[in-house]
């Protein structure tokens, strides 16, 4: 099965750009909804210091995607030009030294955890 990143990050990817004062498109995915029974992790600094670095990668990647997702003219084409574009994000996430599953884990916590965001805010500035 292969793991897409793309689906669960619009959530991080708003919080680390308006920590960091990047702008940046909406996610052409829709959001994943956070799993409420499931348990919030402690993260490392060193753990979530990747995440901040991946997310940022990540929300730039998204930038360039996002015209070319709108402006694509059927769906074989959004599917390519997602497709592109997701492989590029999970190849910016795997080049921070996380796995996809690690980088949407902490993603859904910093969207349950108010203190956790703060954490992440902190790092990103």
């Amino acid at each position: 099965m292969k793991t897409w990143i793309t689906t669960a990050l619009s959530a991080g990817a708003i919080a680390l750009g308006a920590a960091s004062g990047a702008a940046h498109a909406q996610q052409p995915a829709s959001p994943v909804t956070p799993d409420a029974t499931a348990p919030i992790t402690n993260y490392s600094d060193a753990q979530l210091q990747k995440f901040v670095s991946a997310s940022k990668k990540v929300a730039v990647i998204s930038q360039e995607y996002t015209p070319k997702l709108q402006s694509s003219k059927d769906e074989a084409d959004r599917q390519k030009v997602y497709q592109e574009a997701d492989q590029k994000m999970v190849s910016v996430v795997r080049d921070e030294g996380m796995s996809v599953d690690e980088f949407n884990g902490i993603n859904q916590a910093v969207q349950r955890d108010p203190a956790l965001m703060e954490r992440v805010q902190n790092l990103a500035q």
